[in-house]
């Protein structure tokens, strides 16, 4: 299965449409968003795509993010991690500025965390769990996505220049 992640789109719609065509393009099955969707218009470039979410330290449900969220019918995040299996293994997703996110980088048993919030790409493995933030879409010297092919265990990379 292969699943795509983003995050800190903060409210870039066009950079979000740009990065679901390359999803779509290379046949992702889930979407991840690691938080910092920014705004309504970026859940309208996800919709249609079994999307997991989690809010982020920008987004502000109570600002209408929340009741736009459940208009669309999209799973609202109850409590963080999010915890998700795909393809039989484990996920847990944070934004990353969590109070929770450095102790779970210690204790949970996960296959991966995945998370944003520092706007940086990087891929490193801590205590048996594969650890990812898959860049920034928004504030970022490359503006990137990635893509976990679950059955490899392959991680890419891939940078959305025009959006």
């Amino acid at each position: 299965m292969l699943v795509g992640i983003l995050s800190d789109s903060h409210g870039r719609h066009l950079a979000v449409r740009t990065a679901m065509a390359l999803f779509d393009k290379l046949g992702v099955s889930h979407v991840i968003h690691c938080g910092d969707v920014g705004s309504p218009e970026v859940f309208d470039e996800m919709i249609g795509r079994p999307l997991t979410f989690v809010w982020g330290n920008m987004d502000f449900p109570q600002d209408g993010l929340l009741t736009y969220a459940l208009s669309l019918g999209l799973s609202i995040p109850q409590e963080i991690p999010v915890r998700i299996d795909l393809d039989d293994k484990r996920f847990a997703v944070f934004h990353g500025h969590e109070s929770s996110f450095d102790t779970a980088l210690q204790q949970l048993d996960v296959d991966y965390i995945l998370h944003g919030h520092t706007h940086v790409a990087c891929d490193e493995k801590l205590n048996g769990k594969r650890v990812i933030n898959p860049g920034a879409l928004h504030r970022a010297a490359r503006k990137t996505v990635a893509t976990l092919d679950t059955e490899t265990d392959q991680l890419t990379f891939h940078e959305i220049r025009k959006a």
